[in-house]
């Protein structure tokens, strides 16, 4: 059985969005829809059994009117939903071990100066092991395509480029899988970043880039991240690459590149930290300050 693509309900305008959009992705890859509504169970509180009984009603609620509106946007999209006890946080991240993809709503800030994320969001994030992707209040299904010549929002045009941020110092094939795999679905172009700054003495950087003159240190870049795809291309010869490298701080770049992208693609280092898991410094940045939805990919 195909694992499915997962959306986290809470009734909120946030989560109805993730449902819809997570219903596309769906669909794009075949696969079916799980709508998961999390609630927080508290044994000790008084009257335990009716607030129980009041929140389960409050869920199902929920669920329904994310069934409702991905119903009528997606009506051939194979769903089912569930209820879940909390803390939401640790039946999120459970879920989404068990996906294809998890998907999660994020509060959008004006325009597009990125998302207002809440600690359950932030967490499942950090300790998924699949794939999570945050996505604004107010996603439309036009927002990934190309505008009409008119200038208009359209679900007739082709996509909006996906965008994959890409650390030469330790590429991740699951990463760039991942946004291979996302370009290929909606038939749009790739574009491939990579954010350098001048090496010095100490460390070379990749490819011992730091010995070349810092005016050829871009071209040695660009040819070293071609060369990390190319095996890529190979394996998906039918999407457009486009390779891009940036002298700047790759948040900053990040940022300016994802603008109008239909998708933004960064890596997530799973490791055991002293603190508990993290996103890292990119992820995070790209969390807080990006607009198009954000699948952030982990890895080892």
């Amino acid at each position: 059985m195909l694992a499915p693509v997962v959306a986290g309900i809470d009734g909120s305008a946030e989560s109805l969005a993730a449902a819809v959009w997570a219903a596309r992705e769906a669909e794009r890859r075949d696969r079916p829809l799980h709508l998961v509504h999390a609630w927080d169970w508290h044994p000790r509180r008084q009257e335990g059994e009716i607030v129980g009984a009041a929140q389960r009603q409050l869920a199902r609620n929920s669920l329904r009117r994310a069934e409702e509106r991905v119903r009528a946007e997606c009506p051939g999209v194979r769903l089912t939903d569930e209820q879940t006890e909390g803390p939401a946080t640790a039946a999120l991240s459970k879920a989404a071990d068990q996906a294809d993809l998890m998907v999660l709503g994020s509060r959008g800030l004006s325009g597009f100066t990125g998302f207002l994320v809440g600690s359950v969001a932030l967490g499942v994030v950090a300790q998924a092991t699949r794939p999570v992707v945050l996505v604004r209040a107010d996603e439309q299904a036009a927002d990934e395509h190309v505008p009409a010549r008119d200038g208009s929002p359209s679900t007739d045009t082709g996509y909006q480029d996906v965008v994959l941020a890409v650390d030469l110092d330790e590429a991740c094939d699951q990463v760039i899988e991942f946004a291979f795999e996302a370009a290929r679905l909606r038939h749009a172009r790739l574009r491939a970043v990579h954010a350098w700054h001048a090496s010095g003495p100490i460390g070379l950087g990749a490819g011992d880039i730091g010995m070349v003159e810092e005016s050829r240190q871009g071209e040695e870049w660009l040819g070293f991240l071609k060369a990390v795809l190319q095996a890529w291309r190979d394996k998906y010869p039918d999407v457009e690459v486009l390779e891009t490298v940036v002298a700047d701080k790759p948040s900053t770049a990040l940022v300016r590149a994802a603008t109008g992208a239909s998708l933004l693609v960064v890596g997530h280092r799973l490791a055991e930290r002293p603190l508990g898991p993290r996103t890292g410094p990119v992820a995070h940045a790209a969390i807080h300050h990006v607009g198009c939805p954000i699948a952030v990919v982990p890895h080892f």
